[in-house]
């Protein structure tokens, strides 16, 4: 069960880190699809990007150390559960596919980090 753990902790915390990084060095794609399309103010794009990269930060760090493995992947259930909730407010009905998708991948990461203790 800890290899498991270990692989999508791994791929959970790249594709956070580089969705992060996306956000924080302001990639106007990004940019533009979360204040236009969704409705996100300007403002809240680097704090977005500081928390993914963070709870990618933490992710990684939880592979050695279960307790703060468990609090990252937990907070990315709860920060994708809200990137959910965002694209169906704005009737974003395709950008719930890959939030989804995250989403599920952070609850299967916190399930296996936890069946691996």
């Amino acid at each position: 069960m800890f290899v498991a753990s270990v692989v999508v902790s791994a791929l959970l915390a790249l594709v956070t880190a580089f969705s992060g990084y996306g956000k924080l060095t302001g990639n106007p794609q990004v940019v533009d699809q979360l204040t236009t399309k969704l409705g996100v103010s300007k403002k809240f794009v680097p704090v977005l990007g500081t928390l993914l990269v963070a709870g990618a930060v933490g992710t990684a760090v939880g592979i050695w150390w279960a307790p703060i493995g468990i609090a990252a992947t937990a907070c990315f259930v709860l920060y994708f559960l809200g990137a959910m909730i965002t694209h169906a407010r704005a009737k974003d009905w395709p950008g719930l596919i890959p939030t989804g998708g995250l989403m599920l991948l952070s609850a299967a990461a916190l399930v296996l980090r936890l069946l691996s203790l």
